[in-house]
């Protein structure tokens, strides 16, 4: 179980002799020559007062300004990151990062390095990722601008906690803490903003213990528009979240569409029926069976995304997954799409049969589509769930 603790101070101890780097300050630069020195200063100075063996990383993502002269000149050490994007310079950061412990924040002036020590406290605890929390500790005016404040954050939080029953309260605080390794094995990916959300989100599904620490945020100083674009990025951090949750993005969607078409389709099968003067026939019967048949559809996109994501470490293994993967094999699905397949072929023999007896000619539409229907629903199920199940079996080999 993740467990999230907030805390207000606490007091790293002393480093002791040797030259091994405990924690490393990761920041991601581009064109911040106007902020950046404090951010350093700060950050060596929080090492001095605690007594932490440290290093400050600058992760250059092509700046064409000062930055990295300046940083250097500070005693920072400069990586240059090639790639583009946010999480491309984190990642930099990180795997150069020395060590153990790697805190990470902006090089704007927003946040306060002389917080890490609050940091390392926790995870010292054995926490393996601790979040700062900018709305328990603090949003000066015009840090961060009202859109983001009562809309863009608290819906994406809210969302990624729903999704995923992340106990993290502020998904895009940018100065947080974790242990290097731990990160590292999540085989984080993303390059742009969405970094953020793809750690919490990663530590969440492979159970990482998940500390919070209040956190203040400040108006930035870097002197240039922000590389934040409010849409552009939301939109990535949402799409992230949707992508990463097929139970959300697919499997229930599926389920309400395939619940719906069923209970519509079944109530339109002895014939049309009238709700406040308005009449539902075989049309209509004929839309239920289209959400049946789009919902069976996105349920299998539930399924195949999920053992997909598990068979690439994109995702920890489902144990109820597993347990019903004993009972549902290869062979039990073509038993079940052959038996599908046939029933629907019979309520088309049936159908023809009749057409027969009315020598090839003119058939009641209104009798007949209440067969025919049904029956191409349950052919086109039978014939997805053959396929499926041999879909299954290769996603399957690639596992074993």
């Amino acid at each position: 179980m993740n467990e999230l603790t907030q805390s207000g101070g606490a007091s790293a101890s002393p480093a002791s002799g040797g030259h091994d780097i405990e924690v490393s300050i990761v920041m991601p630069c581009l064109n911040e020559e106007k902020s950046l020195g404090p951010c350093v200063t700060q950050a060596l100075d929080a090492f001095a007062r605690a007594g932490l063996r440290g290093e400050v990383i600058v992760a250059d993502n092509g700046s064409t300004d000062r930055s990295a002269e300046i940083a250097r000149g500070l005693g920072a050490r400069v990586v240059p990151v090639e790639r583009k994007g946010y999480g491309s310079a984190l990642m930099g950061g990180i795997l150069a990062a020395r060590g153990s412990y790697i805190v990470m924040g902006d090089a704007d002036q927003s946040y306060d390095f002389s917080q890490v020590p609050q940091f390392v406290a926790k995870l010292r605890e054995g926490f393996d990722l601790v979040m700062g929390n900018r709305f328990t500790g603090g949003i000066e005016p015009g840090a961060m601008p009202p859109l983001h404040r009562y809309l863009g954050n608290p819906v994406l939080t809210a969302v990624g906690r729903l999704f995923f029953k992340s106990p993290c309260s502020d998904f895009h605080c940018g100065l947080r803490g974790f242990r290097r390794d731990a990160v590292l094995r999540l085989g984080l990916r993303t390059t742009g903003m969405e970094f953020a959300s793809e750690m919490i989100v990663k530590a969440t599904l492979f159970h990482l213990r998940i500390a919070e620490v209040p956190t203040t945020l400040r108006p930035d100083a870097r002197g240039t528009p922000s590389h934040l674009r409010t849409w552009r990025d939301g939109w990535r951090h949402l799409r992230f979240l949707l992508l990463y949750s097929p139970r959300w993005l697919f499997l229930y969607p599926g389920f309400a569409l395939m619940i719906l078409g069923t209970i519509a389709g079944i109530s339109l099968l002895p014939g049309p029926r009238t709700i406040h003067g308005v009449t539902f026939d075989v049309h209509t019967l004929l839309f239920s069976a289209v959400l049946i048949l789009l919902g069976f559809q996105s349920v299998n996109f539930a399924v195949f995304t999920k053992v997909f994501a598990i068979t690439e470490g994109l995702a920890p293994e489902d144990q109820r997954m597993n347990r019903l993967f004993r009972y549902i094999t290869l062979e039990v699905g073509l038993i079940i799409g052959v038996l599908l397949v046939a029933a629907g072929l019979a309520a088309w023999i049936f159908v023809l049969g009749t057409w027969r007896m009315h020598h090839l000619g003119a058939l009641d539409p209104q009798v007949t589509l209440r067969i025919v229907i049904p029956g191409a629903v349950l052919l086109a199920i039978g014939f997805e769930t053959v396929l499926s199940s041999f879909f299954l079996s290769v996603l399957g080999m690639a596992r074993k």
